[in-house]
């Protein structure tokens, strides 16, 4: 299929190419698409072949629009296409090769123009000027971008994209942010991080990161409260027939922690879900009611941690004491990484009661209910001051409820929740600072991204052969 030829089938060259991109604008003579067509695709030697080719081709090109569109550098996106990742090898292809250009390392004197280019590109909206510093400055459409990685963040690449974006693309991350369909986009990444025992680690660090990148936005940690989702299916351990986006990120940031707890125990993993739901805290509204129980039901599995730690501590130290030849294991490292977890969980829910109680009934019910658990941090050296607010909501509306007597309904205990979250005096809460994290790059994170980007190419680039037995760069059990 020549890029010379006037006609393409029976169709004129120009409209063939329109149905190509799905867009009206492509010119005849755009290189982009002239190279496409001259080495992509055999001829077709019929008019059926050439209707399938045009069918696969449009398919292709509309399934990963937006991501088409980064990769040329400046050509127009169309609607995405709901269709899987396999169906679309090239924007497969472009993908991977636009993150293996994104994360080549800066020479000595010049800066990598193509991650110079992936941190300025702007909206096809927005018509404000570019800086003259930007060299590599082009125009999207990032309505087309948007739809396309919320399709498709199954795959590594597409999230480690995302993530890319996020972090380094300002003009990026400020329209995702003033979206009003958000869970159009996190409700994927929280499956990643739901079916952890399916991905792959790299995978789950960046999902895992994206959301603490959106938590540092206030009016994100806001709005996700007022998305109502529906029926969420792949949550299996309760049937949610209704819950806010906000307490759905809660449940599965969660799971995730006590997931890392049992298996991987990761410092890593555990310091950003940790993060992600520090920053939510202060904005915590109407709590689900299971999503106010897993709050608490973290805090007694770290409380237990905790306990059994001592205790083995204690029961080495005697053992100790009768033979100076055994070593100790370092009970101490152990009890000082649970107790910075239980400090940082005492902070959260502090957090949620000195700045939204009022608007959290549930959470104050669940504290309620297990208010054992904290009676042996009240005086511990450790928490004692994050305890002290804690312990003044415990007793006030414990208080209340005797007042109000015994055998209460649910009902009747969430009236009574709810009525002394007015009268509690707040003046009498002690103020904390607020809890920000900000998510940062290692000093050399091409270290990291490099190897991750080459494996993604090794495993799920298309028609392409790599002898395992010389692969270096990364092992080969990382994917």
């Amino acid at each position: 299929m020549g890029s010379n030829s006037s006609r393409i089938g029976d169709l004129p060259k120009n409209e063939y190419l329109k149905k190509l991109s799905g867009t009206e604008s492509v010119s005849e003579n755009d290189p982009f698409w002239n190279q496409l067509l001259s080495f992509s695709f055999p001829a077709p030697t019929s008019s059926t072949e050439l209707k399938l080719l045009e069918e696969a081709t449009v398919s292709v090109c509309r399934s990963l629009a937006g991501l088409w569109t980064v990769f040329t550098l400046g050509g127009v996106g169309s609607k995405a296409a709901a269709t899987p990742e396999l169906s679309s090898p090239l924007a497969n292809q472009s993908l991977l090769l636009l993150l293996v250009l994104a994360n080549l390392t800066d020479a000595a004197d010049t800066p990598n123009p193509y991650r110079q280019a992936i941190m300025s590109f702007k909206n096809t909206q927005d018509s404000s000027p570019f800086p003259s510093s930007i060299p590599h400055a082009f125009q999207i459409n990032f309505n087309s971008l948007y739809t396309a990685l919320c399709e498709q963040q199954t795959s590594d690449q597409a999230t480690l994209l995302l993530y890319t974006l996020l972090h380094q693309n300002s003009n990026v991350r400020t329209y995702m942010l003033a979206r009003t369909d958000m869970e159009n986009l996190v409700l994927p990444i929280l499956e990643i991080l739901y079916h952890v025992e399916e991905r792959n680690s790299h995978h789950v660090y960046m999902a895992l990161i994206i959301l603490l990148i959106l938590t540092e936005d206030d009016g994100f940690n806001r709005s996700i409260h007022e998305v109502i989702l529906k029926n969420i299916t792949w949550y299996s351990e309760r049937v949610l027939t209704e819950i806010s986006l906000g307490s759905l990120l809660i449940l599965v940031v969660i799971r995730t922690i006590q997931y890392n707890m049992t298996r991987t125990r990761d410092k890593y993993l555990h310091t950003n879900c940790l993060a992600a739901l520090a920053n939510m805290s202060a904005q915590f509204r109407s709590l689900h009611q299971y999503a106010a129980q897993r709050i608490i039901s973290l805090f007694s599995l770290l409380s237990k941690k905790h306990n059994k730690v001592l205790e083995q501590a204690t029961q080495s130290l005697r053992g100790s004491l009768s033979s100076n030849d055994v070593p100790l294991p370092d009970y101490a490292q152990d009890l000082n990484v649970i107790e910075e977890v239980i400090r940082m969980m005492l902070e959260i829910i502090n957090s949620c009661l000195t700045n939204s109680l009022h608007h959290n009934p549930n959470l104050v019910y669940a504290l309620l209910y297990k208010r054992d658990l904290f009676e042996q941090f009240r005086t511990h050296p450790s928490f004692q001051d994050i305890m002290q607010n804690i312990d003044l909501v415990i007793t006030f509306f414990s208080s209340r409820l005797l007042q109000a007597g015994a055998e209460l309904s649910v009902e009747r205990v969430l009236e009574i929740i709810k009525q002394g979250a007015v009268a509690l005096p707040k003046d009498r809460l002690k103020k904390f600072p607020e809890l920000k994290f900000k998510y940062v790059e290692e000093e050399q994170p091409e270290e990291f991204f490099i190897p991750y980007v080459w494996s993604l190419v090794y495993n799920s680039a298309v028609g392409l052969y790599w002898n395992p037995q010389d692969i270096q760069l990364f092992t080969m059990d990382s994917d």
